[in-house]
């Protein structure tokens, strides 16, 4: 037998006031203003939502992250660039910054992924290419292959 199901649960009473802890009365409840059913219940707020005119400033966390890097000192406008462009500011930001932890190269990707994951559905499919374009141009720019090859 499956231990999981059927015969290994034991049956519960069918009333609480079987079990010996005082339910309330149908009336009661009714009295208090709630209800026994779960299904009567008001419906829960999902906690992705936030109540209007709320924290503005927490839910634009990623473009404070992406104006403000504490990473890399980024130039103005260097995601609305063309590719060969983009890769070569993020090149050059990755290069001069002191307070990097990984390699120029592997900072300078994170910061084009981390672009494009926080946009979304919202980057438009021209913008998604020129990120994926300029993400070939910095690998070519540090030597490394492109993706989908074999490293050699």
């Amino acid at each position: 037998m499956n231990p999981g199901k059927g015969t290994s649960r034991r049956a519960r009473p069918a009333k609480a006031e079987a079990t010996g802890r005082g339910a309330k009365s149908s009336e009661a409840i009714r009295k208090a203003g709630t209800t026994a059913q779960p299904s009567q219940r008001a419906p829960r707020q999902a906690h992705h939502q936030r109540e209007p005119g709320g924290a503005q400033q927490e839910r634009r966390w990623s473009c404070d992250v992406t104006e403000r890097s504490n990473a890399l000192d980024l130039e103005e406008g260097v995601f609305t660039r063309a590719p060969k462009d983009m890769a070569r500011s993020l090149k050059r930001s990755a290069e001069q910054s002191s307070r990097r932890k990984a390699s120029p190269f592997q900072s300078a990707m994170s910061m084009l992924t981390f672009f494009e994951n926080r946009a979304g559905r919202r980057l438009a499919p021209e913008r998604r290419r020129a990120l994926e374009q300029a993400k070939d141009e910095l690998r070519r720019l540090y030597g490394r292959p492109p993706k989908g090859t074999a490293p050699a």
